[in-house]
Order: structure tokens, then sequence, then C-alpha cells
């Protein structure tokens, strides 16, 4: 990867890391668009690494959501949010532990056909959600229970090209929670689950083999990072307000296109190279 590459790749998964259109799905054809060696270790690893990036922009938008304790009760909320939070990272840990010792994780991320059949059945999905699941009232908060159920919905976004952002607030709704509602506790569940995704990734390349560690390497991740930072906070923004407003049909069609023209270049033998 160069610095180009890195620098289109972070931008694409700021902007599509909270949107309900799978933002690993976006970098695989991304990648695949540009050149990209797929199969690479540290490929794998920055996929996954700048999502962090990305989702650190929560933590400076939700800043008092996530530290403000001023007196005891604060201090009691905090705690109660934490561990809704572990809670609900709780099935994504065992389903994704899983799928990275069965190798099903690496095999999933070197697969644009993947994401491409998921972006269209996604997308198809996305076109009647929200009458099924637009039950949600103010007065629904997030319990245990429902933190849970939303948890299991993460599960599905071991699939690229599923969405974490989609499963989650799917899920929420699922567990009668307002739109608004479910893609902000969406937005927190992510700090959990990437933070773990990258800390793995980070440990394990650094067990197996360091030669990816070169300061050009090094340099990439960071720039990648700071890059998904700031478009994410962005992204962010806007998803909330235009989510609350319109629902996810918008998002289901373009899901819906964008897959459906990645399989017809496939199916015709056409190559998604842009650059060499």
């Amino acid at each position: 990867m160069d610095l180009i590459q890195t620098i289109i790749i972070a931008i694409v998964e700021g902007l599509t890391e909270f949107l309900p259109v799978s933002s690993t799905g976006h970098m695989i054809i991304t990648q695949n668009l540009l050149g990209v060696q797929q199969g690479n270790p540290f490929v794998h690893a920055f996929t996954f690494i700048i999502q962090f990036g990305a989702i650190l922009s929560v933590v400076c938008l939700y800043w008092k959501r996530f530290f403000q304790m001023r007196n005891y009760e604060e201090f009691i909320s905090k705690m109660k949010f934490y561990g809704l939070l572990i809670v609900g990272v709780i099935p994504a840990v065992v389903v994704g532990l899983a799928a990275k010792k069965s190798g099903l994780l690496d095999r999933l991320l070197d697969s644009v056909e993947v994401v491409a059949v998921m972006l269209v059945l996604g997308g198809i999905f996305m076109l009647f959600c929200d009458r099924i699941f637009n039950m949600g009232r103010e007065e629904n908060k997030v319990t245990c229970k429902r933190a849970f159920f939303i948890g299991l919905f993460q599960c599905l976004s071991v699939i690229p090209g599923m969405s974490r952002s989609m499963s989650t607030i799917v899920g929420g709704m699922q567990q009668k929670l307002t739109r608004k509602n479910a893609a902000e506790f969406s937005f927190f569940l992510a700090v959990p689950t990437m933070a773990g995704a990258t800390l793995l990734d980070l440990i394990e390349m650094f067990g197996e083999d360091t030669k990816w560690a070169t300061s050009n390497n090094i340099m990439l991740l960071i720039v990648g990072c700071v890059i998904a930072f700031f478009v994410a906070l962005l992204a962010m923004k806007w998803f909330v307000s235009f989510l609350t407003k319109y629902g996810f049909k918008a998002f289901g069609w373009y899901r819906i296109v964008v897959g459906l023209i990645i399989l017809v270049m496939l199916l015709t033998g056409h190559s998604l190279v842009m650059a060499s």
C-alpha cells in the first residue's frame, strides 16, 4: 500500500463506518479497485485498525456520555452504562474469536464476491426493515437484556458486507428502541468491539511476525487512523439526523445498486482493478 491508497481507503472508512452500508465491505471493494494486494497480513490488520480510528470519533463526540462523573449519581450511571457495553459486546467476542481462530474471518476478508452478495441481500432487507421494526418508543431504554440481544445481532457483521452499524441498529429497533436511540447505542457498542478487534490484530501481528512493522507501514496506519477519525466525526453527525428523519430505505437502494454493479462486473469477467 502507498500513501495515496491509504488516504483514499481511510476516507472511505470514515464515510461508511457509521452508515448501514458496511465499511469493511467498502474498504475491500476500494482495495480491489486500487489494486491493493489481497491476502497480505498487513492489509488485513490495516482494514480493522483504521476502523478503530474512526470509532474514536464516538468517544470525542459523546465525551460526556463516556466520562463525565461530577457526582455519585453520575458515577453510578456511568458504571451501569459500561456494564451495558460489556453485556452487548460478549456475543461478538465469542463469535469473532471463533471466526478468527478458524481462519474464516481472513478468508471472508479476501472475498469481494461475499461483500457484493451481502450488500444486495442486506439492501433488500433494509427496504422493508422500517415497516417491520418501526415500533420504538422514546421511553424504552437500553437494558441488559436489550444490550445482549443487540450484541447477538452484531455477530452478523462478522460477514463483510453485512454492516455492523446496520446489524446493531436493526437489533435495537427490534428491541423497540427508537431509530435515534438504536443508532446511538450502536455507536457506543462499536467502541469496545473495535478496540478489542484492534488489540487482537496487533497482538497476533506482533506475535507471528514483526517484519510488517516498518516505519512506512506504521506511518500508513497513523495517517489512516487520523483521516478516518475526522471524516467519521462529520459523517456520524449527519447520519443520526438523516436516519431519524428518513429511515433506511435510501441506504437499502444504495447497497443494492453497488452490490449488483460489482456482481455484474465479476460475472462478466471484468477486473475490478482500476490501478496497478
